[in-house]
Formats: C-alpha cells, structure tokens, sequence
C-alpha cells in the first residue's frame, strides 16, 4: 500500500510539474511575440539636436506612449554624423527587442544612403514601423537680406555662386538634397557653393539669423520661431499650396520652379528583427495617436502635419523616395 501511495504521488507530481512547464510555455509565447510588450522604459532615439522638428515630434509622441502603454518613453539625443552616430546606436547597437526605438526621418535614411558610397546603413536596416508627420520645405534668410523671394535670390545665385552658403547636418543632408534640387532645376552647379555644417536645424536657422550663413533650408516649423520674431524670413515655401504660416510667401510653383519634390518627414524606425508583433503595436499606436486630438494639437503647436502611413506603405514611399534620391546625388555629384 505504501508503495502504491508513493507512486500515486510520483505521478501526481510529475503531472503537476508538467503542468507547469506547459503553462510557462504559453505565457513564454506571447512574450516571444511582443504579446506582453512593453514591459519597461522604451528608450527613443533622435540622431539630431534638440529643438528641431525631429526632436520636437519625438516629445510629442513620446508623451502620448508614455500615457497610451503606461510605461515611460524616455527621449535621447545622440547628434553627429548627419544623423547616422544616433541611428546606428538605435539599429546596430540596440537589441531588436523593440525598447530602442529611431525617430527617423529622410537626412538619416533615404538622403544617407543615396548620398553615401559606403553607407554604414542602409534602408534594409530600417524596421519601419510607421510615419507620423511631414511639412514642406521652406528657403529662410536673414530678415534684412535684400532678395523678396526665391526667384530673386536664384539670380543672384546664378552670378554669384561660390557666395551661396548654406547649412546642413551634413552632405547627404535634407538641406542638401533641397538645396541641390533647387540648384538643378535652376541650372545652377551646386559644388561652387558652400555647405556649413550644422547640427540639426535649430543650430542652422540660428546660423543664418547671426549672419554666419547666408540660406537656411529647413521643414516650415523650424524657422517658424525666428520669422515671428523677426529675425529670419521666408522667399519661398516648397509646396503646391499655401503655408497657412506663411500665407503672404509664394510657392516654388508660383515662383516658376516646377519638379521639386523634396519634403520633410519623420517616422519610426525599429532594430532589423525586432518581432513582427512588437513593429505591429507601434504601428496600431501611432495609428490610433493620429486620431487623438490632444496629439494632434501638439504637432499643430509645432507646426507639422499627422501624415501616417502603416509599416508597408512606408516601406514603400521610402523605397520610391531612394531611387529618386539616388538618382539625384548621382547626377550633381553629391555621392560622397
């Protein structure tokens, strides 16, 4: 009877122990998907100076997951490299585990690789979960420059361009490609000008009001502060409408510059491998955070515009985006 006993209890336990071991399993599955993700800090990173629109879009959208997921989103600047010191940190360095996390945008993806022969990353290493904001592109000056539009300063140019100085966080930059473009389409050869490093936008728009460099080319937003307070003024705003913030400045279109396609976005990039789970609840948040009024009153405070687009069909508008970049650093012979 003893005997019977103990092996009735061995099989009880090894019942329970299995019981257990199959439980762990299943909780273990859904942590393996992203199922119970996030867990902790989520650490978001932008590869360019405070106070630009990257910068300022990363804030806002860190404030709203902070809330939406009940675990912190802490925002960090890693600046240098045009972009590429900070997304190398979040992409290459970084677990694919989805709490690193890139706020991107075309200087530190698309413009990089196209400008680049030896780009350290490419597109392919972007997890592009999903793009949150975008804004057109605008040409600023000091505010006592003598030109009254874009048009004007073109001509001047034109006789005058090894005296064109303009500021970019690097060659491969989004002031670069706005600029080169510009310089093409005016049939202007953009390597007798001359490019000021910078580290991001505010640091350019700031160079440009001191009188250190004379063109800053940046998304509205970001020179939108210096405008107001007379220091900075737009010749021309790159869009087929209107800025509602500059609605006495004229349009490249207006102006006579047709073709010019460069505009400023920002989006989120994962680690390659991050679980297809985890990119999917980034994607399913910044969906559901383009509908909320409070975040949507926040870009408005900075001057940028809701522009999602799902994980796919950004992959997609980056890829298009590339070729074209691609082939504009090859034919102005940006490609360093």
């Amino acid at each position: 009877m003893k005997k019977f006993i103990t092996c009735l209890l061995a099989l009880f336990l090894m019942a329970g122990l299995a019981a257990c071991a199959s439980s762990a399993a299943i909780t273990s599955e859904p942590e393996k998907k992203g199922g119970r993700y996030p867990e902790r800090q989520i650490e978001l990173v932008v590869p360019f100076a405070a106070g630009g629109g990257v910068d300022l879009a990363a804030r806002a959208v860190a404030e709203y997951l902070s809330k939406e997921w009940g675990k912190p989103v802490i925002v960090v600047n890693k600046t240098g490299g045009g972009g590429i010191v900070g997304a190398r940190y979040a992409l290459s360095e970084a677990k694919p585990d989805g709490y690193t996390a890139l706020m991107n945008n075309n200087s530190s993806t698309t413009m990089y690789e196209a400008g680049t022969n030896r780009p350290v990353l490419r597109l392919k290493d972007h997890m592009l979960a999903a793009r949150v904001a975008e804004s057109p592109l605008v040409y600023a000056v000091r505010a006592d420059a003598p030109w009254k539009d874009l048009r004007e300063l073109t001509e001047w140019v034109k006789e005058n361009p090894e005296n064109l100085s303009w500021a970019s966080v690097g060659p491969a930059g989004f002031s670069s490609f706005g600029v080169e473009e510009w310089l093409s389409t005016a049939g202007i050869d953009y390597k007798k000008t001359r490019m000021v490093s910078s580290e991001g936008a505010s640091d350019s728009a700031a160079k440009v009001a001191g009188g250190h460099v004379l063109l800053a080319v940046h998304n509205a937003g970001e020179v939108y502060s210096l405008v107001q307070a007379g220091k900075l003024k737009v010749l021309a705003v790159q869009d087929g409408k209107r800025s509602p913030l500059y609605p006495d400045v004229p349009t490249t279109e207006e102006l006579g510059f047709h073709g010019l396609t460069v505009k400023w976005w920002t989006g989120i990039s994962l680690p390659a491998g991050t679980p297809e789970a985890i990119v999917k609840k980034w994607e399913a948040a910044v969906a559901k955070m383009e509908k909320d009024k409070g975040f949507i009153r926040q870009l408005e405070k900075i001057y940028l515009q809701p522009s999602y687009l799902p994980s796919a069909e950004f992959k997609r508008s980056a890829e298009r985006e590339l070729d074209w970049y691609a082939e504009l650093a090859e034919e102005t012979g940006i490609r360093k």
